[in-house]
């Protein structure tokens, strides 16, 4: 089978694709002939990507892309309530070998029925990233009805699920973006969009309830005074910081999301409700990975970027 392997941290010009032989399957797993897996490209950059459970270096080469969406080939011994011929899509361990290939072993349980009107590019690009969204938003952000939330990065990957499920909450959505992305991101439910290229956030909204951060470097500081009091700023993008609580309640939070098959599968659910709607950038042939892992990820436009297989 063919397989993109990563061969060096931090290094998207060690990517190669080449042949390995299929994966061999452990107790609880099944194998998925996949057909599209998500990009992160920061990915191998992450300590995680590289080490396994013990905290020893994991021998390169390694496989990456750990969101897939694709069909159960094979179904392992133990591996229950899943058929040859399912399709499905989730979110693979890290610390194991990804999808970017034409077969993965995954654990049955990182799995979840495919939502139906989905396509498996649309599927692949939704697993870390509508995790994210959900658990920054209603576990980290105590997220509610009403509320007034600032989304930072509202077209990209992660931001533009959060849009969507704020939106789907009922809370009231401010988000930042490039100006060129700025319809779009109204269009997924942002009430007021802000053109960081020539705005200031600081300057358009105040008395947050919750502002989630997706960028980093100086908008998490800047973040911390817009908040109301008692308001929480959570935030993926910035190196882990000592938590932050102020005397007036205001929380900072950093963390880093969980694999949870039944949020999952409530995501899945709210696609094919219509309430959400994966954003795929860029589809690219296994071929492309390297280019795909650079540093602007060949991202033209909203969403993720996704590999395709056929």
């Amino acid at each position: 089978m063919r397989v993109l392997h990563a061969y060096a941290q931090h290094d998207p010009a060690r990517l190669v694709v080449e042949d390995a032989p299929l994966p061999t399957l452990g107790p609880g797993e099944v194998l998925v002939r996949v057909l599209a897996s998500g990009v992160s490209p920061g990915e191998l950059d992450w300590n995680g990507t590289w080490l396994d459970h013990d905290g020893a270096r994991r021998t390169a080469p390694i496989v990456p892309g750990h969101e897939l969406s694709g069909v159960v080939e094979t179904v392992g011994t133990g591996a229950e309530g899943i058929e040859v011929g399912n399709e499905v899509f989730g979110l693979i361990d890290f610390q194991r070998d990804g999808a970017d290939a034409e077969f993965v072993a995954v654990r049955a349980d990182e799995l979840v029925p495919k939502p139906a009107t989905a396509t498996h590019a649309e599927a692949a690009a939704t697993p870390l990233s509508a995790l994210t969204a959900w658990q920054a938003l209603f576990d980290q952000g105590g997220l509610e009805r009403g509320q007034r939330v600032l989304i930072h990065g509202g077209a990209g990957g992660v931001g533009s699920f959060a849009v969507q499920l704020a939106r789907w909450r009922g809370a009231h959505v401010t988000a930042t973006s490039s100006g060129r992305d700025a319809d779009v991101v109204r269009g997924l439910g942002a009430a007021a969009v802000i053109d960081y290229r020539t705005q200031r956030f600081e300057e358009e909204v105040a008395d947050l309830d919750l502002v989630f951060d997706t960028v980093g470097g100086d908008t998490w500081e800047r973040s911390w005074d817009v908040l109301s009091p008692r308001g929480r700023l959570v935030s993926i993008a910035v190196p882990r910081p000592p938590e932050r609580v102020a005397d007036d309640g205001r929380r900072a939070i950093w963390f880093i999301v969980d694999a949870d098959r039944a949020q999952l599968q409530e995501i899945g659910r709210l696609i094919d409700a219509g309430q959400l709607r994966p954003i795929v950038a860029a589809e690219l042939p296994l071929e492309r990975g390297e280019e795909a892992y650079g540093p602007t990820g060949s991202r033209s436009g909203p969403g993720k970027v996704v590999l395709t297989l056929t």
